[in-house]
């Protein structure tokens, strides 16, 4: 009789910890696992195949390609603050406030972005950024295409940073403006 209370009870816990997150749950945890640097609380949230949209760019990642692209992130220092979860019929919609070394560059820190998720099998599957109403892209586009240009004019040994989304294409890019900052500081005195 004792053993089978063990193995009720064993059951009982064990399909309630197995419980489904919530769209708003999920969420909430994979921005907290960015906020933390912490990827295995990201990997958690997100389905075996995960597919970014990013205006006319879609990126299809598995859980371990996600990882490059996790680190790649973390060298510019991003925050990111959840402002609001909308969910309606079968739409998710979350509302971010970023920053970080890369965006400060490019003149468009903080800045706050709208974001679709998809949902399969109680995972994350796709996330497609729908808008960053504060952007400026004329400003983004024309402080890249200053760096690119000086990069390959001063610093041809870091040239094509701004298409490697490795972890060393981030550190290249974080150098590349920290020896731009420093010439542009240099020119002024």
């Amino acid at each position: 009789m004792k053993n089978i209370l063990v193995i009720f009870i064993v059951l009982i816990i064990s399909s309630c910890s197995e419980k489904n997150n919530t769209p708003s749950e999920l969420i909430t945890a994979y921005f907290k696992g960015f906020k933390n640097a912490d990827y295995s609380q990201v990997k958690k949230t997100i389905a075996d195949s995960l597919i970014t949209i990013e205006g006319d760019y879609t990126m299809a990642f598995s859980r371990e390609s996600y990882y490059e692209k996790f680190k790649w992130d973390s060298v510019f220092k991003p925050t990111y603050k959840l402002l609001s979860i909308d969910t309606q019929a079968e739409q998710t919609i979350a509302t971010v406030s970023l920053t970080s070394l890369k965006l400060e560059f490019l003149k468009n820190s903080p800045m706050t972005c709208r974001y679709q998720f998809y949902f399969t099998s109680g995972k994350i599957s796709k996330i497609e950024n729908i808008a960053c109403s504060d952007a400026d892209w004329e400003v983004w586009e024309k402080e890249v295409n200053t760096l690119v240009q000086w990069v390959q004019r001063n610093h041809p040994e870091l040239d094509g940073f701004i298409y490697d989304l490795s972890m060393k294409g981030a550190i290249d890019y974080v150098n590349a403006i920290a020896l731009y900052k420093k010439s542009q500081a240099k020119a002024k005195e």
